[in-house]
């Protein structure tokens, strides 16, 4: 198995870290970068590009809607503009305006949620966001991305930084592990294969991503091939590694820190089912919200843990090897 990553895993910056440091770094770069905050800047780690370019820093307050309406008239005066708030509140309160403001009108503007999925823990279900990533896919002319460490981050915000119009980029609050080494390319729409496995495919993103390689590994013990795939962009999908995938392999199994109905899963097992099926098995959140606690307590009591992914794939090689080629949980 060709690896990709580095084994054992260390933990680096929170990706909302590494959003903020490389903003503060754009904003040195680019004078026609400003950047906005709903009150949360020093979570969202905005507050770096806030200390150093005052008048192009722009805190509303808490109204996410506004935010989003001013983040758009910014861009139309040909500004690009990258406003965050937490990824619950920047979705829900701000949908209508990220819908008509934003994505009707094609602007070139960026917006990035931070503390997505379940890993803030004891912030509750108020906050936890489980629906982010299908709100902004289901957004027309959106770009979604969900990256996975430090140095995804820091590539995927460049790439909006030079992209022409909407994206939305998912960021977390709990630290993550490195996977990719300095200098690693990014381009929204095209995944990363982290190995060539020939067993199974595993393909996963954001918070997942580590949890899936450990999970490979495991499976090596046992003397499967798995093949990681890391899917940073929802939106557009990398839909011919998807589809080599399960030409390959023969089997898929998608992780996210999501509702797996409607999310990445869902948009895998789409193009699946259009251009090479096979079983698929997914891991993420269920059809509900989860309650407060520890990262840790809170992604185990809801099936998000290397041990989550491993009967998934088990699940899907049963099925597999008996032919059938229906989803299953």
């Amino acid at each position: 198995m060709i690896r990709r990553w580095r084994s054992p895993l260390e933990l680096g910056l929170a990706t909302r870290e590494a959003y903020g440091r490389t903003l503060a770094e754009l904003g040195e770069e680019n004078p026609r970068i400003v950047v906005l905050d709903a009150d949360l800047s020093k979570s969202t780690y905005t507050a770096l590009f806030g200390k150093k370019f005052k008048d192009r820093f722009f805190d509303v307050g808490i109204a996410e809607a506004n935010m989003c309406s001013i983040a758009a008239g910014l861009a139309a005066g040909g500004f690009i503009p990258f406003a965050s708030s937490f990824a619950s509140f920047l979705m829900c309160k701000g949908y209508e305006q990220l819908r008509i403001c934003c994505a009707y009108m094609g602007f070139n503007v960026n917006f990035v949620g931070s503390h997505g999925g379940i890993s803030l823990g004891e912030d509750g279900p108020s906050q936890e966001s489980i629906e982010d990533v299908a709100l902004a896919c289901a957004l027309p002319g959106f770009t979604v991305a969900v990256p996975a460490d430090e140095v995804a981050t820091a590539a995927l915000v460049r790439a909006a930084a030079e992209h022409y119009g909407p994206v939305y980029l998912r960021v977390g609050r709990p630290r993550a592990a490195k996977i990719y080494g300095p200098g690693e390319r990014f381009s929204f729409g095209r995944a990363k294969t982290l190995s060539a496995g020939s067993d199974v495919t595993v393909i996963a993103n954001g918070l997942m991503l580590a949890l899936a390689c450990q999970a490979a590994e495991q499976a090596e013990r046992r003397g499967l091939d798995v093949r990681v795939i890391d899917c940073h962009t929802a939106k557009p999908l990398d839909e011919a590694t998807i589809e080599m995938a399960a030409a390959e392999t023969g089997a898929i199994v998608v992780a996210e820190e999501h509702l797996s109905r409607p999310g990445l899963g869902s948009l895998v097992a789409q193009t699946v089912a259009r251009r090479h099926p096979v079983p698929m098995e997914f891991v993420g959140v269920e059809d509900t919200f989860a309650e407060s606690g520890t990262p840790e307590e809170i992604l185990r009591a809801y099936g998000l843990t290397t041990e989550h992914i491993l009967g998934a794939i088990d699940r899907v090689l049963g099925r597999k090897a008996t032919g059938v080629a229906l989803a299953g949980r």
